[in-house]
């Protein structure tokens, strides 16, 4: 229990970023020949696929840079940077200034998804290789990328559909995202303009997402914020929700433990703790529904490697900025977990995709959507945490 095996849990996760995850992707996912890097592997890093996710080279790139700024300045890592911006330059956009979503080996577009989640990582990779470049063609692209989604944020008709008009409805995914993107925007950039939208983004998470009458965060609501009694307004997904939870105790962090910021995050977190946490199994579930009703997903009770990691960041930023014993108890909880299930001792890093009694439910290392995102920004943002709460900071 915190404090008193923080050592040990220090260990874990700054050996398992430095020792297990980056070693396994750098061995694993650089493409030499045509730049950028290759994340569908199998379980002992054999290549499944040669195509190249935007998603991930974004956010490997963004995770590289950002261990640059933070860690150490190893060369190795700035030098992987480069490469995955320089890909992402040559071959990840469109003639309209938007993003591929999925493309070649060789760079060469396959689709572009209507939503501009792409754009959000790519803003925080070139806003990352610029704080550690000092060059300011990236802070003029991140400003750039960020300026387009806003735009689309702002105009749903540029990435919603038309048959939605019978049912429009917004997801929590837009100020989510938006709220952790402005925060590195402000932080890499160094420009304070960036903290009106995380403002923005926290205040329609309150007053459209958060349901006291459901103890839950809605995952959709109507476009003016209503409840829409359906599968889909019904639906909650309590990884999300929690990862919304430690980017807004992550802002009352960095505003000196604001009180009011804390309450809301820890309010998220306690309700979708109570929503996701298996009580019979273990781990976080994927998907629930606020009226206890059947949800329609058929991965509605796995166990993704994505929703652990965000709840391990929750508890121990909710201990560190509240001392109150349950979010240590829960981080326990969850550590013992994930760390019982998830990681690959034999060829290394984690697999991804577990059923509900923590069985492996397919061995693959990376695809389109997992990558060297989440596990390691868990490990580094458990570690710095560890350190802070060691420290008495």
């Amino acid at each position: 229990m915190i404090p008193d095996n923080i050592e040990e849990y220090i260990r874990i996760y700054r050996d398992g970023l430095l020792n297990d995850t980056l070693p396994f992707w750098t061995k694993h996912s650089i493409d030499s020949e045509h730049g950028g890097f290759m994340f569908c592997v199998d379980r002992d890093g054999s290549r499944l696929d040669t195509d190249k996710g935007m998603w991930q080279t974004c956010r490997f790139t963004w995770m590289l840079a950002t261990l640059y700024n933070t860690v150490e300045k190893r060369k190795e890592w700035l030098d992987l940077a480069q490469h995955g911006i320089d890909f992402i330059s040559k071959h990840g956009f469109d003639i309209d200034g938007r993003m591929f979503f999925h493309l070649t080996r060789e760079g060469k577009p396959i689709r572009k998804r209507r939503y501009v989640h792409t754009e959000t990582f790519g803003a925080i990779a070139f806003a990352a290789v610029y704080k550690a470049t000092g060059e300011k063609k990236y802070a003029d692209k991140a400003r750039e990328l960020f300026d387009l989604i806003i735009q689309n944020f702002n105009d749903p008709s540029l990435s919603v559909p038309k048959f939605t008009d019978t049912r429009p409805m917004k997801g929590l995914t837009n100020p989510m995202i938006l709220t952790v993107t402005a925060q590195e925007m402000r932080n890499n950039l160094d420009d304070p303009q960036y903290t009106k939208f995380i403002d923005d983004a926290i205040s329609e998470v309150r007053s459209d997402f958060m349901r006291p009458e459901f103890k839950a965060v809605l995952e959709s609501v109507g476009v003016d914020g209503q409840f829409q009694d359906h599968f889909d307004g019904r639906m909650t997904c309590p990884g999300h929700s929690i990862e919304s939870a430690w980017f807004i105790l992550n802002e009352a962090k960095q505003r000196d433990n604001d009180a009011e910021l804390i309450e809301t995050g820890t309010t998220i977190l306690d309700w979708m703790w109570e929503a996701g946490w298996d009580k019979e199994y273990g781990g976080i579930l994927y998907f629930r529904d606020v009226k206890g009703l059947p949800v329609q997903e058929y991965w509605q009770d796995m166990k993704f490697w994505w929703p652990q990691n965000e709840t391990i960041i929750a508890t121990l930023l909710a201990y560190q900025l509240t001392g109150n014993q349950k979010y240590a108890e829960w981080h326990q909880m969850i550590h013992d977990w994930v760390y019982k299930h998830f990681p690959d001792p034999e060829y290394g890093e984690w697999y991804g995709y577990l059923h509900r009694d923590g069985r492996i439910s397919v061995p693959l290392k990376g695809n389109l959507w997992k990558g060297p995102f989440h596990i390691p920004r868990m490990q580094l943002y458990a570690w710095k945490i560890l350190e802070e709460i060691k420290a008495g900071i």
